[in-house]
């Protein structure tokens, strides 16, 4: 991941959402040890007519005034880390997704400027997070010491499917790189009609675990099997846990979604920050 060409991709807009994010981003690219990478995506918001190059020149250079600030904030935050820049004409979405395949991870908050009143995830949020290959982390709610707040474990839906094997590697690899242990949740229904399942459920579950558990002993991990769904169990988890991460997709998803209806109802609900394991 050090070789990537990013290194950890955090979009940055200028909010207080993309504040957090930056911020933790600059802790994630500390703990691997590689580079940070701040970028930052203009236009004018409304269609311009061709010619009218006083109006993208205007928005280049407030464009520029954001990426200047974010990668100041972040060079403070990095110390003698690696910093770099990324200043992109267009969609900040496509632009972050575009790099994310020669990224380790990308990094967002859960709003960003514009949003619209009320909603709890934002439009490039959500893009980013059905799209990007690889890795994806939203930044929302409680992740670092804070008044009536100690960092919890890396909580991680796991069922035995291929996504949510792939949701353990990303879980295991925080918990080692924040010496936290992994709470592991498994729900025996989380799917219409499964409930005849769970014993097969539980032991792919608990056969997952063993595996991660061998080959990163250094890492404790705490079992929980839930008997309804995996919505309301990780929901429920999440409000102790330091990062919960889920698989793109569970069993049951529709075969075409990129994101599943547990992993749609996290980005949304969960009080923590969001990491989505991807296909890369």
């Amino acid at each position: 991941m050090a070789g990537t060409a990013y290194g950890i991709l955090v979009g940055y807009d200028g909010s207080a959402e993309s504040e957090q994010a930056l911020s933790w981003a600059v802790r994630e690219a500390l703990s691997r040890g590689t580079a940070l990478t701040v970028c930052h995506a203009f236009g004018p918001g409304f269609p311009v007519k061709p010619g009218d190059d006083a109006v993208l020149d205007l928005a280049r250079r407030s464009g520029e005034r954001v990426i200047v600030t974010g990668l100041r904030q972040a060079q403070q935050l990095m110390g003698t880390g690696e910093v770099r820049s990324q200043l992109v004409a267009g969609s900040a979405a496509a632009a972050l997704c575009e790099r994310s395949h020669d990224a380790a991870m990308v990094v967002v908050g859960a709003r960003g400027v514009g949003g619209v009143a009320g909603l709890r995830l934002g439009s490039v949020s959500s893009q980013v997070a059905a799209h990007a290959g690889g890795r994806v982390v939203v930044v929302r709610g409680h992740w670092r010491p804070a008044a009536g707040f100690v960092p919890g474990p890396i909580l991680v839906g796991a069922n035995g499917s291929p996504p949510s094997c792939d949701a353990l590697d990303f879980a295991f690899e925080e918990a080692t790189l924040r010496e936290a242990p992994v709470l592991a949740v498994c729900a025996l229904a989380d799917a219409p009609g499964s409930l005849g399942d769970a014993d097969r459920r539980r032991e792919q579950f608990e056969a997952a675990i063993a595996r991660w558990e061998k080959s990163h002993p250094e890492v404790a991990v705490l079992r929980r099997l839930s008997h309804g769904g995996a919505r309301d169990a990780l929901l429920t988890a999440a409000h102790d846990a330091q990062l919960l991460v889920v698989g793109a997709r569970g069993r049951g998803g529709i075969q075409g979604m990129t994101l599943g209806s547990v992993s749609l109802a996290a980005l949304h609900h969960t009080p923590c920050p969001v990491g989505v394991a991807r296909p890369a």
